[in-house]
């Protein structure tokens, strides 16, 4: 039922300006029917009437149906069905090849032989302790094409290629198993770079000069927790790193540099023009303590001989034992309680906590006596130095010296670890005078030297100009 149908005459006349203009009640004949009351009544069929007449009004109204626009594809050729007859379309029964592999026709012949390459690119490195000629010989080359060319190579290099040089190689026709060499190109230096050339039948050298900044690097930063590890983290090489602890052991101890101190160093850099980089010696070592004067050593030559002078131009050079770690002292020399075995016992050396892998150094100059397994030592080191001392060095990870051989102060002989009697990573360092144990920290001589004049005068203005460099990003 329309709900207009069912509105009382007074809530009609309830609705201001309602005006019903179609006959919507039954005793009016209405219009609006709804066909789920009064099935097949007269007024029911009078309403399906209207719903027909209104359906049928829509579609003679409603534009026309037309097809869309469409085009017509052209015809295959005989050769594109030729193709398509010839594709493969199962590349795993195929070697797993894909693509389109084409069946013989008119266009395609197939050969019982691949045809040989004129020309092939071969990239080869030098192996270490390998010549260039056997390099080449190896890589495809003709024997005396690799004796020319090698020749030619060396004579403007000047020195022995590197180890790990890049070799670019462009070989010609093939004489049985060999080539001839129509390209050879590598780097023989960080300024240069060489190349040998086919010329009709003899080869030829051409060498492109390449542009070098020989300007010098400064690195500063925070010690942190281990200044070694710091400064490999700032992007120090191992070796430079090495020598700046060293250089720092003529005047302080490292083991007692703190987190808070700051390291400042400037070293010998040349930077190509096409982006390699070559680091040379370190020049300045420099420290900025949280508490107390900044250390400035700048690497000078006097008299034939180089050393580390400081700001002032006094040189201070401490003979006898160096730091053998970077790394703060844990237990001191003296009785102690042991804290593996439980009771107190001499504790015939100093230790020095460090992480596993902390570079050990020799503290002076002398042989190596032992390089091995010394029991509750674990990995040990022991060097003499002449004049009845000698050091040892204990709990090693690693180690990489031999019994007998010479090392000078400074040189890396293993590196921190944990073997044996120990309760965690550190160095266990003993010196022994006349074969007993001593104090290291009594091990101290010191000589110093002075610049005076003009050579004071020209190390305060390298140091001025090295202290103006900015720091490396």
């Amino acid at each position: 039922m329309n709900q207009f149908a069912r509105l009382e005459p007074a809530a009609a006349r309830g609705l201001t300006g309602f005006r019903p203009r179609l006959p919507l009640d039954r005793e009016q004949g209405a219009l609006l029917v709804d066909l789920a009351d009064d099935l097949f009544s007269p007024r029911w069929w009078r309403g399906l009437a209207t719903l027909a007449s209104l359906c049928i009004a829509a579609l003679a109204l409603a534009p026309g149906l037309e097809p869309l626009p469409g085009g017509r594809p052209a015809p295959l050729t005989p050769a594109t069905w030729e193709q398509m007859a010839a594709t493969g379309i199962s590349p795993a029964a195929n070697g797993s090849r894909t693509g389109l592999p084409m069946a013989e026709t008119g266009a395609v012949t197939t050969l019982t032989d691949a045809p040989e390459r004129t020309r092939i690119e071969v990239y080869a490195m030098l192996g270490p302790g390998e010549r260039l000629a056997s390099a080449l010989e190896r890589s495809g080359a003709t024997a005396g094409d690799s004796a020319s060319a090698a020749h030619l190579i060396e004579a403007a290099a000047g020195r022995p290629l590197a180890a790990g040089t890049a070799l670019r190689l462009l070989l010609g026709a093939s004489s049985g198993t060999v080539r001839s060499i129509e390209l050879l190109s590598l780097r023989a230096g960080l300024d240069a770079q060489l190349a040998v050339v086919r010329d009709k039948d003899r080869l030829v050298l051409r060498r492109s000069a390449i542009a070098v900044d020989a300007s010098p690097v400064r690195i500063s930063g925070r010690a942190g927790d281990g200044l070694y590890w710091s400064l490999r983290a700032a992007g120090v090489s191992a070796q430079l790193a090495a020598d700046y602890l060293k250089a720092l052991a003529t005047q302080v101890d490292v083991g007692a540099i703190g987190p808070d101190d700051r390291f400042d160093l400037v070293y010998a850099n040349r930077r190509a023009a096409t982006g390699e980089s070559e680091a040379g010696a370190l020049v300045y070592a420099g420290l900025r303590p949280a508490l107390g004067p900044p250390l400035q050593l700048l690497r000078w030559r006097e008299g034939g001989s180089e050393q580390w002078l400081e700001a002032s131009g006094v040189g201070e050079r401490r003979s006898g034992m160096a730091w053998p770690v970077d790394a703060p002292i844990t237990s001191n020399f003296g009785m102690r309680f042991h804290p593996l075995l439980h009771y107190s016992r001499m504790h015939k050396g100093i230790d020095f906590g460090a992480r596993s892998g902390t570079p050990i150094v020799a503290a002076a100059d002398g042989q190596v006596e032992r390089a091995g397994w010394a029991g509750g030592y674990g990995n040990q080191v022991r060097l003499a130095h002449g004049g009845n001392i000698e050091t040892s060095y204990s709990h090693m990870s690693r180690m990489v010296v031999a019994p007998g051989m010479a090392v000078r102060q400074g040189q890396l002989i293993g590196y921190v670890g944990t073997t044996g009697l120990s309760t965690g990573p550190h160095l266990h360092y003993e010196v022994y005078e006349g074969g007993t144990a001593i104090d290291p920290l009594r091990i101290r001589f010191v000589s110093r030297s002075r610049l005076e004049g003009s050579s004071l005068a020209a190390f305060k203005a390298r140091l001025a100009q090295l202290l103006a460099l900015p720091t490396a990003p």
